[in-house]
């Protein structure tokens, strides 16, 4: 049984991400969508809000959980008892910064692999950060992100 995590900070979730979860689910036994809880950025949505909308995103994959962590992506592997990494590139710059990161990974552990998804064509200019911004400027996001996701976007903007 192969079980692969995908690590991210998934603020917010995106359909291209969901798209990566949806053919990782097609290739590995198990996934486990690990929320990064890291402490020095502000995210807009918490970790807890974050992996509600997740967690209601994913309701029909019995074989995908949702997980929030706050070490090492490495260490979080191991007390998950997996070795498989999946990471969703878009296009070079990403490819760049994922080759620096599973060779760090690596160099930490060298039982981790990497697995680099490209995104579908459809997603490829879809990021958390232009999603935000767009919602911080009053655009319409639902193109981008799912339903859940959009609703909650608007509820930050109006608060």
């Amino acid at each position: 049984m192969k079980k692969a995590i995908y690590p991210g900070s998934f603020d917010p979730i995106t359909n291209g991400h969901l798209n990566i979860i949806n053919r990782a689910t097609q290739i590995f036994d198990e996934i486990v969508v690990a929320i990064g809880d890291n402490a020095s950025k502000n995210g807009l949505f918490t970790p807890q809000e974050r992996k509600r909308m997740i967690e209601a995103c994913l309701s029909d994959y019995s074989n995908v959980t949702v997980k929030i962590y706050s070490n090492l992506t490495v260490d979080f592997l191991k007390q998950e008892h997996a070795n498989i990494l999946i990471r969703g590139i878009r296009d070079t710059k990403d490819f760049e910064n994922e080759q620096e990161i599973a060779s760090l990974n690596q160099m930490l552990d060298p039982q981790i692999e990497t697995v680099l998804l490209f995104a579908n064509h459809d997603y490829e200019l879809i990021s958390s950060s232009m999603v935000k911004e767009i919602n911080h400027f009053g655009g319409d996001t639902s193109k981008f992100v799912p339903r859940v996701v959009s609703k909650a976007l608007k509820e930050k903007r109006n608060q």
